[in-house]
């Protein structure tokens, strides 16, 4: 069977071939008319654009490499949907890499963006104990766009939460409802993200003229028993804590556990002291299907996606944009836990 060619689809349409060209690229002003015709003409010829040799002959592209080490970390997974559904808005296809390593895999796959003819790369970190890229991508030639939950030091395009804010601000909405022993449960000791929550939380704090005793805030691994572990022996050693603030999921459903093991209930109303409030980071579906449903201060995963699709875009109309550091702030969502 002779393979149909642009040619062809011209022929049909009763248009010339770069009428057809820009019909496809979506550029120039075409009439309605003609593009429903070049249209009715592809489908009916099953025409198959290679957008691959397409973008080798106009030595430009439409593809953007997406690497996404950890596919266990919610955020990183709305946030990877996010990208994915702002730059196909606009007509741009994604490679997705997963890495298993930051040394030989994450090279390999930085390696095929390349051969593939990616016009760019934006790189979702899972690292949130080194405030550094991993060389491969600091070394990378091509447009680079990070997202990162925590603070990166390398001089590059970054798109990022603001942990001390979200931290900040679930602790000021706990102080105006009259609440005055508030712990933080979670997190290890390593974590760049915790850190930078607990200076929200000083913060917040000493705004109010109160004092923060580090035993208030127990480190723990990323484990729902140890995050339960470490709310019962918070609980148990002040039993005046009628507060809560959960570093993630698992340090979420650790602490149910943690409250309900010393005899205690979840809840917002300060004046029952058998009662503890809880507060996350990000919402967890799985975790609302029960109730009570949690109060959170929200990731904003899908803001994250759009604006770093957004940056990686104006790169790549302007090459000699300047480096752009994005901070996003979350929003507290207000629901029966606290």
């Amino acid at each position: 069977m002779k393979k149909v060619s642009i040619i062809d689809v011209a022929k049909l349409a009763g248009v010339s071939v770069s009428t057809v060209s820009l019909v496809l690229r979506q550029k120039g002003k075409i009439s309605s008319a003609t593009i429903d015709r070049v249209q009715s003409a592809i489908e009916e010829l099953g025409y198959v654009h290679n957008v691959a040799a397409a973008n080798l002959r106009a030595s430009t592209s439409n593809l953007i490499g997406l690497i996404l080490p950890d596919f266990s970390d919610g955020f990183a997974v709305k946030v990877m949907a996010s990208v994915i559904q702002a730059l196909e808005k606009h007509g741009y296809m994604v490679f997705l890499g997963h890495p298993r390593d930051e040394g030989p895999q994450l090279e390999r796959c930085l390696l095929s963006f390349k051969q593939q003819g990616v016009a760019g790369v934006i790189y979702l970190s899972s690292q949130s104990t080194r405030a550094s890229l991993p060389p491969p991508v600091s070394q990378c030639p091509l447009p680079l766009v990070v997202i990162s939950q925590s603070l990166v030091e390398d001089p590059c395009d970054l798109v990022m939460r603001d942990n001390r804010q979200a931290a900040a601000l679930a602790v000021r909405y706990l102080l105006d409802r009259g609440h005055r022993a508030i712990g933080y449960i979670g997190g290890q000791e390593s974590s760049l993200i915790r850190q930078q929550r607990l200076l929200g939380f000083r913060s917040a704090l000493t705004q109010y003229g109160m004092s923060c005793r580090d035993e208030m805030m127990p480190a723990c691994s990323d484990d729902t028993r140890a995050a339960g572990l470490a709310t019962r022996q918070l609980l148990e050693k002040n039993n005046t804590i009628t507060a809560l603030l959960c570093h993630s999921p698992d340090a979420m459903i650790g602490c149910i556990s943690g409250i309900h093991q010393v005899g205690r209930t979840i809840g917002k109303d300060v004046f029952l002291t058998q009662q503890v409030a809880l507060i996350g980071f990000e919402d967890m579906l799985h975790v609302n299907l029960t109730s009570p449903s949690f109060t959170y201060v929200s990731s904003a995963s899908e803001e994250t996606g759009r604006q770093a699709a957004a940056l990686m875009m104006r790169k790549l109309k302007d090459p000699a944009l300047q480096t752009q550091r994005i901070t996003l702030s979350g929003q507290l969502v207000i629901r029966e836990s606290a």
